[in-house]
């Protein structure tokens, strides 16, 4: 049976997307050191990206827009991306394992939601690095567009940094304008 792990990444940042991504691994060729992305180095993290890439069965990265973020909200945005991630496997799954406590709307595959699952379910684990590595490299990239806001350092989360460089220079178009500190500093 080929099940697909599904996380995502970039629900709390003020800035981007919401990224999610799914895997199938082969239990053929497996893959040590996964865990939960958020107790990995980065470095560990991009190894195992390269590695996941090479050695799942299938794998897909989704996003859903800061536009999209807006006009849905955050919930059903980050559901659409986990959406598109399982629609963009090359195989498809007999059942959906999503990190969580909510099954997301809109993936007609049999969906299980596990609390914890990016540390207990290698699928999800694995979902969980290529989401988040791919949202991180997003952050280093707006960075580079926008070196004065720090978004390599705090990828773009609610900080004491973020809100100062907010402050000083404004709200560029990848704030997501439903967040309320984002809100406040467009006056609205």
């Amino acid at each position: 049976m080929f099940i697909a792990g599904v996380d995502e990444a970039g629900r709390g940042p003020l800035v981007g997307s919401v990224v999610a991504a799914a895997v199938i691994l082969d239990p053929n060729n497996p893959i040590l050191g996964l865990n939960d992305s958020k107790k990995l180095t980065e470095k560990k993290r991009e190894k195992l990206f390269i590695e996941i890439q090479e050695k799942a069965l299938a794998w897909s990265i989704a996003e859903a827009t800061h536009a999209e973020i807006d006009e849905l909200n955050i919930l059903q945005a980050t559901f659409l991306a986990m959406q598109r991630a399982v629609d963009g496997l090359k195989t498809q799954p007999q059942k959906v394992i999503v990190d969580g406590n909510q099954i997301p709307k809109g993936i007609i595959i049999p969906c299980e939601a596990i609390v914890g699952g990016d540390a207990s379910h290698a699928e999800i684990s694995a979902a969980s690095i290529l989401a988040k590595v791919t949202r991180d490299r997003q952050m280093a990239e707006l960075d580079q567009q926008y070196p004065l806001f720090g978004f390599a350092k705090h990828k773009g989360y609610p900080t004491k940094a973020h809100f100062e460089a907010i402050a000083v220079h404004g709200v560029i178009d990848q704030h997501r304008r439903s967040y309320a500190p984002v809100k406040r500093a467009l006056g609205l």
